[in-house]
């Protein structure tokens, strides 16, 4: 028994939540971004996130999984790309470390002493919905993976196919948005604590900088299989 094409609806639902809480680049920059600048701009990283998941969920529907395992060029075009991009941002992330290090730290008697945050790099602070939606667009494995997952739960013989494709993106993209949110004021609160702490400020940014790398490391010798 189906629900509008859609099979074993609770074992989908379980694992969708048990997916959207695996750690990945997305919810970190989310993360990052919400810490340094705040609720505004934390969701401005998580609406980038959402619009590139739509795109994502748009290309599987469409086929786009399988262009990606006939032609491996392009495959491999958009996976190279990927991860120089997370290794630019993590690398971006590490320097800002550094030179928070190096900066004077702030009088606390002054109303405008500069707070250090976790990803104090301008690079990373400007324009957080373009960064997050590319982050999360070229990410060829993320297509693979969905219809692989999807297609487990969708009834091959019901009659409209869209129907249950929509109902499975819809509760993976609520699972994504409530994530966010959380991340997104846990981040807020971080910052209160990064103030004046300008070394754990730093160790954190070195942190989350290597973790981009890793993703970047991950991406680049990912496979088609």
């Amino acid at each position: 028994m189906s629900f509008y094409g859609v099979t074993d609806l609770w074992t989908y639902v379980v694992g969708a939540f048990g997916i959207i809480l695996l750690p990945g680049p997305n919810s970190l920059y989310v993360l990052s971004v919400a810490t340094a600048r705040g609720v505004r701009a934390g969701f401005q990283g998580a609406y980038g996130v959402f619009v590139g998941d739509t795109i994502l969920l748009l290309f599987t529907a469409l086929g786009a999984a399988s262009l990606l395992r006939t032609h491996p060029s392009v495959f491999l075009v958009v996976k190279y790309a990927g991860a120089a991009y997370l290794f630019w941002i993590g690398l971006n992330l590490m320097r800002a470390a550094f030179t928070g290090m190096r900066a004077p730290a702030p009088d606390p008697q002054s109303a405008t002493a500069p707070t250090v945050s976790p990803t104090s790099s301008p690079a990373n602070l400007q324009s957080p919905f373009q960064k997050a939606l590319v982050i999360s667009l070229l990410n060829p494995k993320a297509i693979l993976f969905l219809l692989s997952f999807f297609v487990q739960f969708i009834d091959p013989t019901y009659a409209q196919p869209e129907v249950p494709f929509l109902i499975l993106s819809a509760i993976l993209m609520a699972f994504s948005a409530a994530y966010l949110t959380v991340l997104i004021f846990a981040g807020a609160r971080l910052a209160q604590t990064f103030s004046q702490r300008k070394r754990l400020s730093a160790g954190l940014s070195s942190l989350v900088g290597g973790l981009f790398v890793w993703f970047g490391s991950k991406l680049a010798t990912a496979n088609l299989n």
